[in-house]
């Protein structure tokens, strides 16, 4: 029954997380928290793996067929920053977990950060009309925003966010479309710089091998149809989708919150 939800899970938010440019990490990780089946450190690393079997797919088959819309002058050092904040990120959730007896009680500070994070998020989407997008092409300020971006979705443990396609909408002028894409390299490099650094130290929580593979299988089928259905959307469909995915977030956010402070 485990193996049946979280392939599940796995397979519906991947779908969601390659249209969105979200990555599915931040669907899975406060869903899973919320069933409770495994540690929080667990779902971690699980969310980790599947996230980048996600993004690998979805950002290498999208090179591939050539219909890569990455802003070349900005990427690579978003890229960059967004691995050194991975591991950062790593680092500042163990540091936050050690402070509490229950270690699981580390996910109700992800969860109430991610409300916050998505929230703000959502009101920047709303009003964005109201905020006129800057053109951000200084190396050092797109390394500085990948390693903020790169270090919150590392420490949330969901690889990515809504705020990434924010984010880059905002500083880089980018349309949600072609956000989307340059978020999901963010997400790869974050997720596979903290990822590898918890399985290198050691640090990886015992998972079922039949159970990740699993849900990288579903991650890779989902991953394609995501990238096929956002192809085709244009961008009112994308913009929608975005601000559907952070409601259906905060709502999970606020359901662990009480579970695990009540």
């Amino acid at each position: 029954m485990i193996y049946l939800v979280c392939c599940a899970v796995a397979f519906a938010a991947c779908i969601l997380g390659t249209i969105c440019g979200m990555g599915g990490g931040i669907i899975i990780k406060p869903v899973l928290d919320a069933t409770g089946v495994m540690p929080v450190a667990a779902v971690n690393f699980l969310s980790g793996c599947t996230v980048i079997a996600m993004s690998c797919w979805s950002v290498g088959k999208t090179a591939l067929k050539k219909e890569s819309a990455l802003d070349l002058h900005s990427t690579p050092f978003l890229a960059l920053g967004a691995a050194l904040g991975g591991l950062a990120g790593k680092q500042l959730f163990h540091l936050v977990a050690a402070q509490f007896a229950d270690q699981n009680t580390a996910g109700g500070v992800q969860a109430c950060l991610l409300f916050f994070a998505t929230f703000a998020t959502l009101l920047y989407t709303i009003k964005k009309d109201r905020f006129p997008p800057k053109h951000v092409r200084s190396p050092m300020a797109a390394f500085v925003i990948g390693l903020f971006l790169g270090l919150l979705g590392a420490f949330l443990g969901i690889g990515g966010g809504p705020f990434n396609v924010a984010v880059l909408c905002y500083f880089f002028s980018m349309p949600t479309k072609r956000a989307t894409q340059n978020s999901l390299l963010i997400v790869l490099f974050s997720q596979l710089a903290s990822t590898l650094q918890t399985a290198f130290t050691k640090g990886a929580a015992p998972i079922d091998p039949v159970l990740l593979a699993g849900m990288i299988v579903m991650t890779v089928a989902a991953s394609e149809v995501g990238r096929r259905i956002h192809r085709r959307i244009d961008e009112r469909q994308a913009t929608f989708c975005l601000e559907g995915a952070m409601v259906l977030i905060m709502g999970i956010s606020v359901y662990n919150m009480f579970k695990i402070f009540r």
